[in-house]
């Protein structure tokens, strides 16, 4: 079915937990048809169809921000099976068994993911979407080909063992954009000489958006049946609400809509580059700032036009001052 869509363009986010078994961009396309949504809509952070969780879905202006998100932090929750690997290091792959894990001990395992945390080199699977002279990796792997890949940094910041029923392992892992989970079991594997390969793989959270908040598309669809499917929509500022905020004056706020930094005080304590968010005296959000030291200025760098107040502005006391005030959260 196609809802019915509120009149104008759409401005938010949706904080879709996607199922196993469906790409993210066939999850993109369902939540266009339910929305009625089809232009400036898009999602931040590809899942692979085995994985389920977290699936940012923007619409309108938050698109903006699709950069923001995909560059926060990450968790997921993954299991590996030990014993065997796999060509696409996943259960959905060709499985070779390799080595019984029977007598391995939690201490062995332990000391072999730690050397997997901190910034490090990783070498993306075959089965990835690194493009190689102008083809997918996936598609020469498809091909027969497996070609040489070069390592790439990446930062793990923790990994947990929950939980070991061999040859069964599960983990929670913390990390930065551009991390293979896939590559982390397949490497695990290689470092315990016994092979592995992800079997369950979920996104527990994606920068602010996290799985216990998720939307999944049969809430959005239920949603769209009675026709307030926006019910679930968060407003463009919502993914930056970890961030601390200003509130500016209205000669501000003008000045800032016209791309002018501001200055705010005699002086600040603020960092060089060091962002904010922006609200006008009623509470719009208006843009993202950064602090450029050597002119003491706020320079904004994405400036939004956004309807109506959002939840998340600083208190309307600072609309009393005569220059703008700063908030944490």
């Amino acid at each position: 079915m196609t809802a019915r869509a509120p009149a104008g363009q759409i401005h938010g986010f949706l904080n879709l937990y996607k199922p196993v078994g469906m790409s993210s961009m066939e999850a993109l396309r369902r939540v266009k048809r339910i929305t009625g949504q089809r232009k400036k809509v898009g999602h931040a952070g590809t899942l692979d169809p085995l994985a389920e969780g977290v699936l940012p879905i923007c619409f309108g202006q938050a698109t903006r921000l699709m950069e923001q998100v995909v560059s926060g932090s990450k968790r997921y929750r993954m299991t590996v099976r030990l014993g065997a690997k796999s060509n696409t290091y996943d259960a959905e792959g060709d499985i070779e068994e390799i080595a019984s894990p029977a007598s391995l001990t939690r201490s062995e395992i332990a000391s072999t993911l730690v050397q997997f945390v901190g910034a490090i080199q990783q070498v993306p699977p075959m089965y990835s979407a690194i493009k190689k002279d102008g083809r997918r990796l996936y598609e020469l792997a498809r091909a027969g080909k497996v070609i040489e890949r070069a390592p790439r940094p990446v930062m793990i910041s923790a990994i947990q063992i929950d939980r070991i029923d061999l040859p069964f392992l599960q983990i929670t892992v913390d990390c930065g954009r551009g991390t293979y989970l896939r590559s982390i079991a397949h490497d695990l594997g290689e470092g315990l000489g016994v092979g592995a390969y992800v079997t369950e793989l979920t996104r527990l959270s994606c920068g602010q958006f996290n799985a216990e908040n998720g939307v999944t598309l049969d809430d959005l669809e239920e949603a769209a049946e009675r026709g307030d499917w926006n019910e679930h929509l968060q407003p463009v500022d919502w993914a930056l609400r970890c961030w601390q905020a200003l509130r500016v004056t209205r000669e501000q706020a003008m000045a800032i809509k016209n791309g002018q930094a501001i200055r705010i005080g005699n002086r600040c304590l603020a960092q060089d580059e060091e962002w904010r968010r922006a609200y006008s005296p009623d509470g719009v959000f208006l843009a993202m700032l950064q602090f450029q030291r050597d002119v003491e200025c706020w320079q904004p760098k994405k400036v939004f036009n956004s309807c109506g107040a959002s939840p998340y502005a600083p208190h309307a006391s600072a609309c009393e001052a005569p220059g703008a005030r700063e908030y944490g959260e």
